[in-house]
């Protein structure tokens, strides 16, 4: 990994509603690498995804988030996306009134070397449509109103494929998909990764969207704590055996900290 990695969580503990829920968290994900949070549900893996993001709803209590050289711990969710970050929601929203293309064409809006004029962009939106076989009438339909799943999870992919940022965050991006559409998503991250050899952090408890994915790094996180970090090797065999494994060892690690605690102040 690069001695200075695009992406760099360090000692993150994280709260909401005075709520620790992410615990001393460390992460780096080096530029133009794939790297995967895994973890049971309620974990706490589309909450690190939100903090990185800036999501003021959760409070920093300790830590810090560096991107691209820069601590962005205290920016705001708009300069960290201009800073060239992206997150993918797990419920994508619906905004009543805005056309998809025009929410694209102020998405790109002031972004260095994103910028184009009317006919060019719109030439290269329907390029992007054709690429994830979109029916481009959606174009001039309202923001992810109607839309199946899989249909705002395309929009998203057509996002990301025209704003081009450093580091992608995908959070559940495989939820709900059927066949056809994990496999137009799948094939949108494979074109973000060789269109600018962007870095990914995806964030699942599903194996099925990583099977077609060159994948450098597995992060496990059970409670709000990473407790396990490997290679590729290490997907197969969560597909095979869960997370139990990982519950039981952290549960037993709470209760030894807390014996060894309760022995100090005896």
């Amino acid at each position: 990994m690069s001695a200075n990695p695009l992406l760099s969580i360090e000692g993150l503990t994280a709260s909401v509603d005075e709520k620790t829920i992410l615990h001393n968290v460390n992460l780096n994900v080096a530029a133009g690498e794939t790297h995967v949070l895994m973890g049971p549900n309620g974990a706490g893996k589309s909450t690190l995804g939100h903090l990185v993001m800036g999501d003021p709803v959760y409070t920093v209590n300790d830590g810090r988030i560096v991107f691209d050289g820069q601590d962005i711990t205290e920016l705001t969710t708009d300069k960290r996306s201009r800073a060239g970050l992206f997150l993918s929601f797990q419920a994508p929203v619906e905004i009543p009134g805005v056309p998809l293309s025009s929410f694209l064409r102020a998405s790109i809006a002031g972004r260095p070397g994103l910028e184009m004029k009317g006919k060019e962009f719109r030439r290269r939106v329907k390029e992007l449509a054709a690429e994830l076989n979109m029916d481009t009438a959606y174009l001039n339909r309202e923001l992810g109103v109607g839309f199946s799943g899989g249909e705002k999870k395309k929009v998203e992919m057509l996002q990301l494929l025209l704003l081009q940022p450093k580091l992608a965050i995908l959070d559940e991006t495989d939820s709900g998909l059927d066949v056809d559409a994990l496999s137009t998503v799948s094939h949108g991250m494979d074109a973000y990764r060789k269109s600018c050899d962007g870095s990914m952090l995806i964030i699942t408890h599903n194996t099925r969207i990583l099977e077609h994915l060159d994948v450098d790094r597995v992060h496990v996180m059970v409670k709000g704590h990473i407790v396990r970090e490997d290679d590729a090797s290490l997907i197969p065999w969560i597909d095979k055996n869960g997370f139990e494994t990982f519950e039981r060892e952290a549960a037993e690690q709470r209760a030894q900290a807390e014996a060894a605690a309760a022995e100090q102040q005896a």
